[in-house]
């Protein structure tokens, strides 16, 4: 709201001290009767999906592209252990010999039972002992690092759902923050001037209050442009339109007091979604190499073959081969290369584990640092700001200050609060990546 320049040309010298100090008191008083009394956000007919993030949780399991794909991935793993370990199908064959009849001087035929000899044969390979076993346990093995790399997936998922919503909440809380304090201006302003027209007040504090309101529109359209950004980058998450409606965030549970550092590093260097992974690949590589030791071993064949002559009498074969493990030079090579993938396994293991440890070493130290923080604002200086502004609206009322006093309190009140608002966020997005190091089941 802009005063007139007439109004500004106009300098009545009233006095009216008591009846101003009742007036700065009533509009204090309704002001804050309008904040505490103001409601949230219009009902909506249908509930709306981002209220709480639970459910935005329950949608990307049921909906997320990235993780139905690891999901198809894993059971299709799992359905290869049963013909991992099936014996290999047989062969049967025909074989028409003589077929050009030169023999009984007749014309050619590929008709069975109309050359010189026709011979039916079916064979069925069968692995050496044990081979069967250790395939199937490879495949179940390989089935298992599939299922943990799901499970990695819908962590990472769960951690990026969860961090994404909390800075959508948190944009939410500001842009509160924001249009609260450009409702207490503008009323600054009418009040001032008012003021201004009894003469009590110069021309630089309506100004200054101009000023102030100018600032704070400018911080008001910023914080709902970064509130539209984080809803259209949330929605592009869960996999759907930018422009998805989404619900006002509700309350988060509360943050929790303190952290069990010794729990937290033992579920880290176990439950860790990638170290589980790495802990499914030595599991791999050691059914990799029990099947290549075994190959050592022969694999077997056996057959039976019906003989039919051109009138002549049949005749029954039976045959058994051996597969004979002559090439031992590739044979050690395999070997080898399993030995060296144990130790790779293992290794990338261990990697994981110091990596997740360094990891929950920083998080659970921003995480106690911010939580310190909030506890000191929230306990010591929001309370002290809060009775410097009411201290401060009290002078203003009686006379004893200006509007600056006023605007700087209530500015550094918005501070304190937009500071709190900022390490509680940081609080949570450390807890959010804590659990998703450590693992917790979601």
């Amino acid at each position: 709201m802009r005063f007139p320049s007439s109004t500004l040309g106009q300098h009545r010298r009233r006095r009216g001290a008591p009846t101003l100090a009742a007036l700065v008191f009533a509009f204090f008083s309704a002001f804050a009767f309008a904040n505490d009394n103001a409601p949230d956000a219009p009902a909506s007919a249908e509930p709306v999906l981002g209220a709480n993030v639970d459910e935005l949780i329950e949608y990307a399991r049921r909906n997320h592209p990235a993780f139905a794909a690891e999901r198809a991935e894993a059971a299709a793993a799992l359905e290869r252990v049963v013909p991992a370990g099936a014996l290999p199908d047989p062969t049967v064959g025909v074989e028409l010999m003589d077929f050009g009849n030169a023999m009984r001087n007749r014309s050619a035929s590929l008709v069975p039972g109309q050359v010189g000899e026709t011979r039916y044969q079916i064979s069925q390979p069968l692995p050496g002992w044990g081979k069967r076993e250790l395939a199937s346990r490879a495949a179940q093995a390989r089935a298992g690092q599939a299922a943990a790399t799901r499970d990695a997936t819908w962590t990472d998922l769960v951690a990026r759902i969860e961090a994404a919503w909390l800075r959508y909440y948190v944009a939410g809380r500001d842009l509160a923050l924001s249009r609260q304090g450009l409702t207490l201006l503008q009323r600054l302003e009418e009040f001032s001037l008012k003021r201004f027209e009894l003469g009590l007040v110069p021309q630089q504090a309506v100004l200054r209050t101009q000023r102030e309101i100018t600032a704070q529109r400018v911080a008001l359209l910023e914080a709902e442009q970064r509130s539209k950004g984080l809803a259209a980058a949330l929605n592009g998450l869960l996999a759907r339109p930018p422009q998805a409606p989404l619900a006002a965030p509700s309350e988060p549970p509360p943050l929790p007091e303190r952290l069990d550092a010794a729990a937290l590093f033992d579920a880290a260097r176990t439950r860790n979604p990638e170290v589980q992974t790495s802990t499914s690949g030595i599991e791999v590589a050691r059914a990799e190499r029990e099947r290549t030791y075994q190959d050592r071993l022969p694999d077997f064949s056996v057959g039976l073959r019906n003989d039919r002559p051109y009138e002549g009498k049949s005749s029954w074969a039976l045959m058994f081969e051996v597969m004979v493990p002559l090439q031992q030079a590739s044979r050690r090579a395999r070997e080898r290369e399993a030995e060296y993938m144990i130790t790779a396994a293992e290794a990338r293991r261990a990697d994981a584990q110091a990596r997740a440890s360094g990891e929950l070493g920083r998080l659970w130290s921003a995480f106690a640092s911010n939580r310190g923080s909030l506890r000191l604002l929230e306990r010591t200086l929001l309370p002290q700001a809060i009775a410097t502004r009411d201290a401060a609206r009290a002078a203003l009322a009686n006379g004893k200050v200006d509007f600056d006093s006023v605007i700087e309190a209530e500015r550094q009140l918005i501070d304190i609060r937009t500071r709190a608002l900022q390490a509680e966020q940081e609080a949570r997005l450390a807890l959010v990546e804590i659990e998703r190091i450590t693992g917790a089941p979601k």
